[in-house]
């Protein structure tokens, strides 16, 4: 299986500094890498892509939580563009400063489903968006997508669990959903690149993509896409999240 991956890390100032990065998976028997260099290229995606390991292929991207293709795709809307056509399931996952987890899944092409763990974290988010976390119902389609049906109640709870961001990493709940969908959890190591990343393939077996391009004619074109790409944000993972109402009443005054 393929997974597509943008990665970067960042830190919001917080107590805790974390994070970001994302990853987009992709059964392997479903796309060929001439066929995914094709689609990256054509967007003009920047990262690198890993070499198949342990039934996956990992392409990552920086920065994990932004823009990182044309058209103000972040990883999310990558995914969804890879999992056009595919027969086989499409895991998209974001993790934003390890306080915001986003997970969203494709089969057959057609989205089945999104999760965010807090939709206020999305920058520009409404001061009246919940943070509470958003379509843990999602659970139920992940443990049958990757058949994992025994896993359903655990993962329900997992992304039920309302956690302290001043304590706990959103990495730390994505690694338990990736381990109980038998999926490579290394992915949260991969901000260590362009070297070495722990548990993960080589550093020297990913190919490097600027722009959507290779060597130095990338580093040109990633010098004058990169600025601009940084002063954008991508889609939120829930584009109409949940507010608390906003309207200067409380529920007892009814």
């Amino acid at each position: 299986m393929y997974m597509a991956l943008p990665t970067g890390s960042s830190s919001d100032g917080d107590a805790v500094e974390g994070h970001s990065y994302g990853a987009v998976i992709l059964a392997e028997a479903d796309v060929k890498e001439v066929e995914l260099l094709e689609v990256l290229r054509g967007i003009r995606f920047s990262g690198w892509i890993g070499p198949p390991r342990d039934g996956w292929v990992v392409v990552l991207g920086d920065p994990g939580d932004g823009v990182v293709a044309d058209g103000r795709r972040g990883v999310i809307e990558v995914a969804g563009l890879l999992a056009e056509h595919r027969e086989r399931p499409v895991l998209a996952v974001r993790v934003r400063s390890d306080r915001q987890l986003g997970i969203v899944a494709w089969r057959a092409g057609d989205e089945v489903g999104r999760y965010c763990s807090d939709p206020s974290r999305e920058p520009g988010a409404d001061k009246d968006v919940l943070d509470q976390p958003f379509g843990a119902e999602l659970a139920e389609s992940l443990a049958e997508m990757f058949d994992r049906a025994d896993a359903e109640d655990q993962l329900t709870e997992l992304l039920e669990e309302v956690l302290d961001p001043d304590s706990v990493y959103e990495s730390d709940r994505l690694r338990t959903v990736l381990r109980l969908l038998g999926l490579p959890s290394w992915i949260m190591a991969a901000g260590a690149l362009p070297h070495d990343v722990p548990t993960g393939p080589k550093a020297a077996e990913f190919t490097r993509l600027r722009g959507g391009v290779t060597g130095i004619s990338g580093r040109a074109i990633a010098g004058a896409l990169g600025p601009v790409r940084r002063r954008q944000n991508p889609p939120p993972v829930i584009a109409d999240p949940p507010t608390g109402g906003g309207a200067g009443f409380e529920e007892w005054m009814f």
